[in-house]
């Protein structure tokens, strides 16, 4: 008597988490006003995901998180998988089409299949990475997935790109950059396309840049979050410690900072300032952030351990952090109260320490009403990379970032019917 071969857990739930995975990058994306393309989805649903995240159980691979698969001596997370809703987003940005050739700078594997299934069988996928640890898991899933025939993978520094294979459609990276190397425009096709989680002022935001002239443009802006760059491009944000190792201030850019005093500062009592603008509980506001680091004349990130929380010298709104301004003795940073008990609609304003935190509280609070009046809901910031030798009289007007190999410059154009708005 014969009887049925009896499929795996692995090969029954894989494809239903797979779909559920599919399901739910459409419901995240929904709930901040975007979508995501049908052959996207389609390549969510059919590559395994599970093949790239050795050590995790089937429920860890399909969660709709970013998984760290290496850290460095310090802890610092050096390698991850990207969450889905993540890679999803940046995929959108690409618009990659059957035939294009791409490359990924910053490999994991699971992104370059996704890739490989969107420019199909006439297409070519190059993914890059300095870690040869990474390397070795990235080839081992993509031999496990079925992948390794059509995605090439190349062991070199990513700031370099891989010029042997290029010109490039499509340039993906998929590591938090500093700043935007020469090769990488130099490897892009005239028309092509770069998306990168560009680090300005200590944000990192996914932005699609296209060729304009001797420049870059940005077309689209996504939220983002990734591990930073490593090799010759490695510039990571400055981390100010104002209490032990647990309150830092993010800084980038090389600005001016009195350490000593800002650390006396919070041992003052603490002065609140509230703007009456107010947001939803689920409605993204992360411009107001890109807002304040274009008109402030310093700005950083605030962030805190558990440890740093509980020292009560600080009072974070977000666990991640919130943006914060300061000048030599005094410090200010943004913050939400709940206006309701079910905590569905909150108001913005600015806690702040020293002799001029009134001040900075204030700054912060008409910062906040200006984006409201004049930006939200607009089209968000330009944002434009120009040559490190670039004259200032080429430049548009707003914040200029000196970065290594460019100037990037961030403005905001004026919205119709809105008056008295700063560019």
């Amino acid at each position: 008597m014969s009887t049925e071969p009896t499929m795996t857990d692995e090969e029954t739930e894989a494809p239903r988490l797979r779909r559920r995975l599919a399901d739910v990058i459409v419901q995240s994306r929904s709930e901040v006003g975007r979508s995501v393309d049908d052959a996207i989805l389609e390549a969510v649903r059919t590559v395994p995901r599970h093949a790239f995240t050795p050590g995790l159980t089937l429920e860890e691979a399909y969660a709709n998180t970013s998984p760290i698969m290496q850290r460095d001596a310090h802890g610092v997370s050096i390698s991850s998988v990207s969450a889905p809703w993540l890679q999803a987003a940046m995929l959108q940005q690409a618009q990659l089409r059957p035939g294009m050739k791409v490359l990924e700078i910053g490999s994991g594997g699971y992104n370059a299949a996704l890739i490989a299934e969107l420019v199909g069988p006439t297409g070519t996928v190059v993914t890059l990475d300095i870690d040869p640890d990474v390397i070795e898991r990235a080839e081992q899933g993509l031999i496990d997935a079925g992948y390794d025939d059509v995605v090439t993978v190349v062991q070199a520094d990513g700031e370099f790109g891989a010029e042997q294979y290029g010109p490039f459609d499509r340039i993906l990276v998929t590591v938090g950059a500093p700043d935007i190397p020469p090769a990488w425009i130099d490897q892009l096709t005239e028309d092509g396309r770069l998306i990168v989680p560009l680090r300005i002022r200590g944000l990192e935001r996914s932005f699609v840049f296209k060729r304009e002239g001797n420049r870059l443009v940005s077309t689209d802006i996504e939220l983002c979050g990734f591990v930073p760059m490593q090799g010759v491009g490695e510039n990571r944000l400055r981390q100010v410690a104002l209490y032990k190792e647990d309150i830092a201030l993010g800084i980038d850019d090389r600005q001016p900072v009195e350490v000593l005093a800002l650390r006396r500062a919070l041992e003052q009592p603490r002065h609140e300032a509230w703007s009456g603008v107010q947001v939803g509980g689920m409605e993204p506001w992360d411009d107001l952030d890109l807002w304040l680091a274009t008109v402030a004349p310093t700005f950083g990130y605030l962030t805190a351990t558990d440890a740093g929380l509980a020292s009560e010298l600080v009072k974070l709104s977000l666990r991640w952090g919130m943006a914060a301004i300061w000048d030599r003795d005094s410090l200010a940073y943004l913050t939400l109260r709940p206006l309701d008990e079910d905590r569905t609609v909150f108001e913005f304003g600015a806690l702040a320490h020293g002799p001029n935190a009134r001040e900075l509280a204030d700054r912060i609070v008409q910062h906040t009403r200006s984006w409201d009046r004049d930006q939200r809901r607009g089209p968000g910031p330009h944002v434009e990379v120009h040559p490190k030798t670039a004259p200032d009289g080429d430049l548009p007007s707003g914040l200029v970032a000196e970065k290594r190999h460019s100037r990037i410059t961030v403005s905001w154009s004026p919205i119709p019917g809105r008056t008295d708005q700063v560019q």
